[in-house]
Formats: C-alpha cells, sequence, structure tokens
C-alpha cells in the first residue's frame, strides 16, 4: 500500500511537471504569435508629462483634477521652486531664504564644509544657530524670474542658411545674439533652450544666489540607507534631504514672498501632487531609427565600458583597502550608472515597447503626409535621420575606439602625444618653440607628465580595457592592433607593450629626450607608435561623426517645428534641465506577485535593518541604531506617485493643489528606468521623502527645534 501510495505521488508529480511544461510552451507560443505586436498602439502619455510653465496643460489639469490653477499660483510655484547648481533641484520653504534639497545632492556641499577632524558624511552635520549655518563655496541657486518665446526670431535666422550644414551655424549664432542682449538688459544668467528638439526656443532669465549656506545633513547612511542594492527600488527608506540657506547681499537670510509651505500630513491615497523640478534629459521625441541606434550600439557598448571600470576598481580595492575613501564614490557611480542604463536597454530590449514607439512615429508620419505643406517639408526627415544612423553605426565604435577618453585611457597614451608635440618643437629654433618646451618650462612639462599622485596600477589595468577595446572593436586584424600588441591579447598584450615601452616614467622619458627628438619620432615605443599612426584615421572617424551629429541635428530641429505643427503643447517636450511641472497621484502598484503600498514608515526601515543582519549598506547610523526616544514610528517615511520625473529632478519638490510640501522626490522605481525614451504610467514612480518623516527625523532624532519650528511656521521663529 506504501509502495502503491508513493507511486501515484510520483505520478502526480511527474503529471503537474509535465501540465506546467505544457502550459509554459503555450503560454511561450501564443507569446511568440503576439509578438505580432499588430494590437499595441501608443500610450496618451509615452511622451510623458513633463509640461512647461509656458505651455501648462489647463484644461487636461481641469479634467483630470477638477483643478483650475490660475496664473497667480503657476507664479507662485516657479518663483519658489530653485535649480540647484548644474545638477538638482531645490526651493525655498520659508521667508527667511531656507532650501530644502536631497541629501545626495548635497554630498559635494557636505565634502567642502568639512573641517579638520570632522567626518560629516558619517556623522552629519547640525547648524544649532545661525552662526553655525556654514557657508558653501562656489555653491549657488537659481530662480527662475523670466521666460519668454524667442521662436521667431531664431527660426527666421535659421530659415536663411541655404545648406543643412549652415542651419547648426546660424542657430548658434542667433541664440548667442539674443542671449547677450537679454543679459545686458536684464543683469539676468540667461540662457536659451530649444524645446522639441528646436521646434520651439524658449529664453530663461535666472536670479542666481551664490551665498548659500548648509543648515542640516543627515548622515550618509540615512540619506543612502540600503545603498546601490536599494537604488532605483521601492520599498525604500531613505531620509535624503537636506537644508541650506540663502544669505543677502548684505549678509542676512535672505527674504523671499515665494516659498512653499509645509504640509506635516503630507498627501493621502489617490491625492493629486506635482513635482516642481528641473528633469535633465530624455529622449521621447527621438525616432525609432535614433532609438535603434541607441539599443543596438551606444547602449550595450556604454555598458561595456562601465562594467569593466567597475569591476576594475572593485579589484584595486580588494587588493588595497586603505584605498577605500578614493575608489569607493566612483565605484558607486559607475554601478548606478550600470543600473541606469541596464533599465534603459532593457527597456529598449522590449519589442513591446519599442512597437509603442514605431506607433507613435506612424501615427505622427501619417498626420505630416496628409498634409502637402509639411510633406514636402518635413516628409522625408525620417528617411534622412536612419540614413544618418546608417552611416553612423559603421564608425561609430572604431570612433569610439580610438578616442582618448580620459576616464577610461590610461596617462601612457597622453605622455606619447605630449612627447611627440615636444619631439617636434625641439627640432625647431628656440625662438619658433611653444613657450612650454623652452628651457625651464620644458622641465615642467615633462614634470607634469607624472605628477606625485601617478597611479602605475590603475593606468596598467586601464591599459588592458583599451586593449580589450581595441580588439572588440577594430579587430584582431587591423595591423596598427597586430603592431601595437605584437598580436597578443589581455594581459599577455599589457606587459609585452609595458616591457617594450620607454615612457612609463620620468627618467625613461628624459634619457629617450636625450637621445634627440629624431630617436621620440622614430616611433620605436609602442605608445608613440600608436598615437603617431592612429591619429589621421581617429581624426577622419572624427569628422565624419560630428558631421553626422550636425546634420541630424538640423534634421531633429525641423522635425520639432513638425511635431509642433502636429501636436502642440498636447505633448511635452523632452527634458531639458529648466523648469516642469509634472503631475500626478500618490498611487501604489503591482510589482514581485504582489502590491507596493503607497507608504513605507520608518518600522519599514527597522525591520529592512534587521531583517539584513544590521549591516552595510542596511546599517544605521548611531543615533538611529535603536528607535530614539519620542519618535513616532508609524510615521510616513516615503512613498510613490505617478509623476513623471528623471535625472535632474533630484530636490524637486513635490506640492499638493494648495503649493505645500508634501514630500520631496529623490529617485524613481526600477520600472521607471525606461521613462528616458517613454514614460510609463501603469508603473513608472516617483519616489519621495514624505513631509511627515522629515519633520519628525528633524525635530524628534536631531532636535533641531529651531528649524522644525520653521518648516511649521515658514519663518524663523526666534
Amino acid at each position: 500500500m506504501r509502495n502503491l501510495f508513493r507511486n501515484l505521488v510520483k505520478r502526480l508529480a511527474y503529471s503537474i511537471v509535465l501540465f506546467s511544461w505544457i502550459l509554459s510552451f503555450q503560454a511561450s507560443a501564443q507569446s511568440a504569435d503576439w509578438m505580432n505586436l499588430d494590437t499595441i498602439k501608443a500610450g496618451k502619455f509615452d511622451n510623458g508629462k513633463m509640461w512647461t510653465f509656458e505651455y501648462p496643460p489647463m484644461q487636461y489639469f481641469s479634467q483630470t483634477y477638477n483643478f483650475n490653477p490660475d496664473e497667480a499660483w503657476f507664479e507662485h510655484v516657479r518663483m519658489s521652486a530653485l535649480r540647484f547648481a548644474n545638477y538638482c533641484s531645490a526651493s525655498f520653504v520659508s521667508e527667511d531664504g531656507l532650501v530644502m534639497t536631497n541629501h545626495h545632492c548635497a554630498r559635494q556641499s557636505i565634502t567642502q564644509v568639512t573641517k579638520e577632524g570632522e567626518d560629516l558624511h558619517t556623522n552629519g552635520f547640525i547648524a544649532q544657530t545661525l552662526q553655525d549655518e556654514r557657508p558653501v563655496p562656489g555653491l549657488y541657486v537659481d530662480q527662475l524670474v523670466l521666460f519668454k518665446d524667442v521662436t521667431d526670431e531664431v527660426i527666421d535666422a535659421i530659415n536663411k542658411a541655404t545648406t543643412d550644414e549652415e542651419r547648426s551655424k546660424l542657430e548658434n549664432d542667433i541664440i548667442t545674439k539674443i542671449e547677450e542682449r537679454e543679459v545686458a538688459a536684464t543683469g539676468l544668467e540667461v540662457a536659451i533652450t530649444p524645446l522639441y528638439n528646436g521646434g520651439k526656443f524658449s529664453l530663461y532669465g535666472y536670479k542666481r544666489y551664490t551665498d548659500v549656506r548648509l543648515v542640516l545633513a543627515p548622515e550618509d547612511q540615512m540619506g543612502f540607507f540600503g545603498g546601490d542594492p536599494d537604488n532605483f527600488t521601492y520599498p525604500r527608506f531613505n531620509l535624503d534631504c537636506s537644508f541650506f540657506r540663502v544669505y543677502d547681499d548684505n549678509g542676512n537670510p535672505l527674504k523671499t514672498e515665494n516659498y512653499f509651505k509645509w504640509s506635516e500630513n503630507g498627501a493621502a491615497i489617490g491625492e493629486p501632487v506635482f513635482v516642481v523640478g528641473n528633469p535633465g534629459n530624455t529622449d521621447r521625441l527621438n525616432t525609432v531609427a535614433q532609438l535603434e541606434y541607441a539599443r543596438d550600439i551606444q547602449y550595450p557598448r556604454t555598458l561595456t565600458l562601465l562594467t569593466s571600470l567597475s569591476e576594475m576598481y572593485k579589484d584595486m580595492l580588494k587588493k588595497d583597502p586603505s584605498r577605500k575613501a578614493e575608489l569607493e564614490d566612483r565605484i558607486f557611480s559607475f554601478d548606478n550608472s550600470i543600473k541606469a542604463y541596464s533599465g534603459i536597454l532593457e527597456g529598449l530590449r522590449d519589442p513591446i515597447l519599442m512597437q509603442r514607439k514605431k506607433d507613435f512615429e506612424k501615427s505622427f508620419r501619417q498626420s505630416v503626409e496628409a498634409d502637402p505643406e509639411l510633406r514636402d517639408k518635413y516628409g522625408d526627415l525620417w528617411n534622412k535621420i536612419a540614413d544618418s544612423r546608417k552611416q553612423l553605426s559603421e564608425i561609430s565604435n572604431k570612433n569610439f575606439a580610438l578616442n582618448m577618453n580620459r576616464l577610461a585611457t590610461p596617462q601612457y597614451f597622453f605622455i606619447a602625444d605630449e612627447l611627440i608635440a615636444i619631439a617636434e618643437n625641439l627640432k625647431l629654433p628656440e625662438t619658433d618653440r611653444n613657450d612650454l618646451y623652452v628651457g625651464d618650462e620644458l622641465d615642467n612639462t615633462l614634470a607634469s607628465l607624472f605628477p606625485e599622485d601617478f597611479d602605475v596600477e590603475m593606468n596598467n589595468t586601464l591599459l588592458e580595457e583599451k586593449i580589450n577595446a581595441l580588439y572588440k572593436y577594430l579587430g584582431p586584424d587591423d595591423p596598427l592592433v597586430k603592431k601595437f600588441t605584437n598580436g597578443l591579447q589581455g594581459k599577455e598584450a599589457v606587459n609585452y607593450v609595458l616591457s617594450k615601452s620607454k615612457i612609463t616614467n620620468l627618467n625613461d622619458v628624459k634619457n629617450l629626450l636625450k637621445d634627440g627628438p629624431d630617436e621620440v619620432l622614430k616611433g620605436d615605443d609602442p605608445f608613440i607608435y600608436f598615437m603617431m599612426n592612429s591619429k589621421d584615421r581617429a581624426d577622419e572617424y572624427s569628422k565624419k561623426v560630428n558631421k553626422l551629429v550636425e546634420l541630424e541635428s538640423s534634421y531633429s530641429q525641423q522635425l520639432g517645428v513638425a511635431l509642433f505643427d502636429v501636436y502642440g503643447t498636447s505633448i511635452p517636450p523632452d527634458a531639458t534641465f529648466t523648469l516642469r511641472l509634472a503631475d500626478g497621484v500618490v498611487e501604489g502598484y503591482p510589482y514581485n506577485g504582489t502590491y507596493a503600498q503607497p507608504f513605507t514608515t520608518f518600522y519599514g526601515m527597522y525591520d529592512r535593518y534587521l531583517g539584513q543582519g544590521k549591516v552595510f549598506p542596511w546599517s544605521l547610523p548611531e543615533r538611529w541604531a535603536a528607535p530614539p526616544a519620542g519618535l513616532d514610528l508609524s510615521t510616513p517615511f516615503n512613498f510613490v506617485s505617478t509623476n513623471d520625473i528623471i535625472g535632474g529632478n533630484s530636490g524637486s519638490p513635490v506640492i499638493n493643489k494648495n503649493a505645500e510640501i508634501v514630500g520631496l522626490a529623490f529617485d524613481g522605481n526600477i520600472q521607471s528606468l525606461p521613462g528616458s525614451f517613454i514614460f510609463r504610467t501603469e508603473e513608472n514612480r516617483t519616489v519621495s521623502v514624505h513631509s511627515s518623516g522629515m519633520y519628525e527625523a528633524i525635530d524628534k532624532v536631531y532636535k533641531l527645534k529651531r528649524l522644525s519650528a520653521e518648516l511649521k511656521s515658514g519663518k524663523i521663529t526666534n
């Protein structure tokens, strides 16, 4: 009986496995059939919801949210928002110049104000009084006080061009002329930005504040709790906030009429919220040909480089842990980029998402073809861009291989290039030489090639990466590659090149020069040989690439005009690191077979901390390790919403209809990464710090009562 039971169990298990396999096979077959993709259409908001202040979607706001903001609302919001240096967003949050942005936007500033013996990244910074607030050298914030449409003036000038090549020059000339005129008239920081790839041109005038002081910065471990593993994910538990203050010309806290009041309760589930910030760059209006080039060539190549660099630095850190401070930031930067680019590439390789882009392009082209005037002007632009990308794809990788990118190229190549210049100068009479190559200056020039911190190990490792790239993109049969490496690859090639080189240290370089300039120019040294024999080809590739990019810029500008003619302001322009307003609602989303709740709490942070064994990157600073007395662990900490953001939005205030702070945007979920080229309302989410969570931490944990009181009242209270 027992054996019979066992046999039945085995048969049942086998049947389940077989049934599962059949279902899987059928599902795959259905997917393959479905991948004809004929039914996939572009989404209404595939091009995003980063609305400009020039063209706010009033009817859409009214119909969707029953919200009808007037001109005064938009002006107040615009004047309360800030651009933080040239890399983040921020906002005024009190009438006394208090500024809020992300902690990760403040990392550089924290380093700058750190005094000897302090470790502000580990311990955080708290200014107990106004006098303790520390000026940050070179930091500025910009307030958008002026914008105007200059499209007609710019396009009239561009249209005087007789060739596509000339259009770019005329565009640059007229933009420079207008900017100089407006700077003289207003005294503002002025920049003209093309919108819709140049279908429209807006002039922005910024009031710049340069006396900016740090008020509060949490510990790095609170600002970036969970580290890279949790980056671009949700649920999250990050106190990714920092506070600064702008001071006026007299050294007093700036008085400003425009600032966002603080909402202690934050937003409710389903409540409309708006992100006000400066999204950096998107490619949503790119043609399908441009996206396919990014998918097939640009992003795979970039990821290969970043992955190699990350592994190289991690290996160096493993060998020498004393270099932690030097190498960790670089490793984080590489890994952060790898995660971002991988998400974009995954999206580009998703046939459904690409079909949505193809459907939009098809509809756009049909609209252009249906209008005789538009067809004559713009009908062939897609084909021209596709041809440009085809030509670019044939030489792009070769150009990349010969390009001396300083991030990924060992110094030996630059030293060789400098020695060639020195040798050529030494053949001239002293009076005809460059000043850098005469007398004592020549010694200084040579010494500068090998500074005290010259990193031999790093350069030797980079050499292997460079050789790998040469083989990958030029091929093993390329005469230059074969001669440079003697036909060897990997570490064998590195050892060969270094053993034959006479320029890997200062003494060898001086000895080589003693033999005279002709000895240098013989090209016996492999690095010198490479630079002498790659220059013409590298210049040729570079010129071709630049010409194609210039031509394509002209095509894209014309296509932008067509896009605006067809769709007007119903589609927002791509991100340009200028001020935008992105609408959404507080809402979770399906993930991992379950549902991501809209809010997290401090309870969740401690669960993550304990569940991960209290180890980095889920460790907590000392003042947080045990829940501080008075901290309400049920307080909302982070939340997600359907707003549209991208890099550059970091530090953006999240506000409600009353223009009150309900949160601080700091990241997107993993599903947001394809947002570089398509916005998906279904899963794309903005991740923000909750206003209640920030207030609770400031008041109960950091006990900076003067700051919590200022947030609550909107002004300095004592």
